[in-house]
């Protein structure tokens, strides 16, 4: 690991020390101003320290904040090493295994991720699938027909394991010989592979318990690691709903919305998705993504 990484993950990840790293857009500012106003390489060598935050322009609280994070070496040593007893590997934006995928998602990126699995699955062509935890029978034929054909068609898939159609869609993926991400809103503890064919992916902390806030900012990094997205099922509202949504404005990955005839999956599809019928979905590699029309709904604003 290079000294750049361990110091994005010194800021921000959360070592379980008590100190809240800093947030995306504290990153962005610090990035901007103060690394760059760093002029030579030999400033980028060493240890950036509170008195150069203060020349670069940045406040005394913030400074010291930044310098105290940085000053983690050995709580993040600590981190690292029951990480590693448990199977489980920090990647960093800086990382070069880093998944490229996630690069779409621009200044919305993790810049901090921790894997428990087979990494390599990261850089393998994947679909996501996405869909509510209360399943009609068709939406739950429709998620177990995704997972089958990513692993007949050589897809990993890419899921959240919550109740429904991500586990509907997972099972049917590994039972037909596939296999699958899972990107997890809490502890990678409490995930462990045993197949060879499973990895689990979260942000920030391996450690961290379930919120709901985690469980809606994960739907992100779910839309941008699939080549494209399918929707089982949806509400109106509700973590698919708004993860979708998102990704018809911001433009993550193509949008495939079974249509089941529900408020919530016509709408994606009058907002741009492409539209799915379970009695046609022969083939995931022959689904043709939609050219969005230019309206407010998926213009990124």
């Amino acid at each position: 690991m290079t000294a750049a990484e361990r110091g994005l993950l010194l800021l921000c990840a959360e070592l379980a020390d008590g100190k809240k790293p800093l947030t995306p857009a504290q990153l962005r500012s610090l990035r901007a101003g103060a690394l760059a106003g760093l002029e030579t390489e030999a400033d980028r060598d060493r240890p950036l320290t509170e008195a150069d935050l203060r020349r670069l322009g940045c406040t005394a609280p913030f400074a010291a904040r930044v310098a105290a994070l940085l000053d983690r070496e050995q709580a993040l040593k600590d981190y690292l090493a029951v990480a590693a007893e448990l199977g489980i590997r920090p990647l960093t934006r800086l990382s070069p295994d880093y998944p490229a995928r996630l690069r779409r998602l621009g200044d919305l990126a993790p810049a901090v991720l921790f894997c428990r699995g087979d990494a390599a699955l990261l850089s393998r062509p994947a679909v996501a699938l996405v869909g509510s935890r209360e399943l009609s029978p068709v939406g739950t034929a429709f998620a177990r027909q995704v997972g089958e054909l990513a692993a007949r068609e050589g897809f990993v898939l890419v899921s959240g394991n919550a109740r429904g159609a991500d586990r509907t869609a997972q099972e049917a993926c590994l039972a037909a010989g596939g296999s699958v991400v899972a990107v997890v809103p809490d502890g990678l503890q409490d995930h462990a592979p045993t197949d060879g064919r499973t990895a689990f992916l979260c942000e920030q902390g391996w450690h961290l318990p379930m919120a709901p806030y985690r469980a809606l900012e994960r739907n992100r990094l779910i839309h941008a690691l699939g080549e494209k997205t399918l929707v089982a099922q949806s509400h109106l509202s509700g973590g698919t709903w708004r993860g979708s949504e998102e990704n018809l404005r911001r433009g993550w990955s193509p949008l495939f919305v079974h249509d089941d005839g529900s408020p919530g999956c016509g709408a994606l599809i009058t907002m741009g998705a492409a539209a799915v019928r379970l009695e046609t979905l022969g083939s995931l590699r022959a689904l043709v993504p939609v050219q969005l029309p230019l309206t407010p709904q998926n213009l990124d604003t």
